[in-house]
């Protein structure tokens, strides 16, 4: 069976795998995304997982490589990172096998898969994942919007508290200061979001005063991203967004009060969850397979 690779890498874990060019996932597998270890070390982690899952398999045909990236990213270079201090690294250098390789952002993929197989009817819609990061893929009357330089989206640096808490990227008050996966975790000093939710469901009182902090910097940022370009409907993904209603339900009534003059776009999880990132590297595959002949 003809497929592709496809491999989505986070800020703390790569997902990777085969996909079906009907969009099915044949095989899924995560790895620790070795951050801490710089650049050159993620770079090499990236190509062993992609050497690995192109090895000869039973019944499956790999026909190109799909890479989803954090930072600015064209088809063939990641520009830019800040997550992982890269420049300039061509496609190349993600892969020593002998296929067509293609990269993307990786939230601008995982908003085309959204859009390809999440079932969302309306043409104006912001995805949203909350991982280690936050940051928006923008679709406007069906079609992704990078904007004139690619970044568009970068809604975790909407400032939403002037003179607030410091943000890695030099700024204070940013979104993603407060409400990123990364900034829970650190504010309520636990190892991770995960562990931030199930501490606010057992009523700890730092972790609840942190998550309704989060949530209310949430819809903020989501309200003047409403008032600029009116979406009918926000996706959240990303790891936050499985804490499900503990998140969603307070968002939608802040939004909500926020927008009180107007109805407020409806809030949804996203339908692929954590395989949504995957699904986008999934089909630059496709395409970069398509391209080859």
């Amino acid at each position: 069976m003809y497929c592709v690779v496809a491999l989505d890498v986070g800020g703390t874990t790569m997902k990777g795998g085969f996909v079906a060019q009907d969009g099915t996932v044949l095989h899924f597998e995560r790895r620790v995304t070795p951050r801490a270890e710089g650049a050159d070390r993620v770079i090499a982690a990236i190509s062993a997982f992609v050497s690995e899952l192109s090895r000869p398999r039973a019944g499956l045909r790999p026909l190109a490589v799909g890479l989803a990236v954090p930072g600015l990213v064209t088809p063939t270079h990641a520009v830019f990172s800040a997550a992982f201090g890269w420049r300039d690294v061509p496609a190349s250098a993600f892969t020593e096998v002998d296929l067509p390789v293609a990269l993307g952002h990786d939230v601008r993929s995982a908003g085309e898969a959204e859009l390809a197989y999440g079932g969302h009817s309306s043409g104006d819609v912001l995805f949203l994942p909350i991982g280690t990061g936050i940051a928006g893929a923008v679709v406007l009357s069906g079609s992704l919007y990078g904007g004139a330089g690619g970044w568009a989206g970068q809604i975790g640096h909407i400032p939403v508290h002037p003179d607030g808490l410091p943000c890695g990227c030099g700024q204070r008050g940013c979104l993603a200061a407060y409400a990123s996966g990364g900034a829970l975790a650190a504010r309520c000093g636990v190892p991770s979001a995960s562990e931030a939710a199930r501490r606010v469901a057992e009523g700890d009182e730092r972790a609840v005063r942190v998550w309704d902090e989060a949530v209310g910097a949430l819809a903020a940022g989501l309200a003047t991203y409403t008032l600029l370009l009116d979406p009918a409907v926000i996706v959240i993904g990303g790891g936050v967004s499985q804490a499900g209603e503990a998140l969603l339900s307070p968002l939608r009534e802040r939004l909500s009060a926020r927008l009180s003059f107007r109805r407020p776009p409806e809030i949804l999880a996203s339908a692929l969850g954590a395989q949504a990132g995957m699904l986008g590297a999934g089909l630059l595959g496709w395409r970069a397979a398509s391209t080859a002949g």
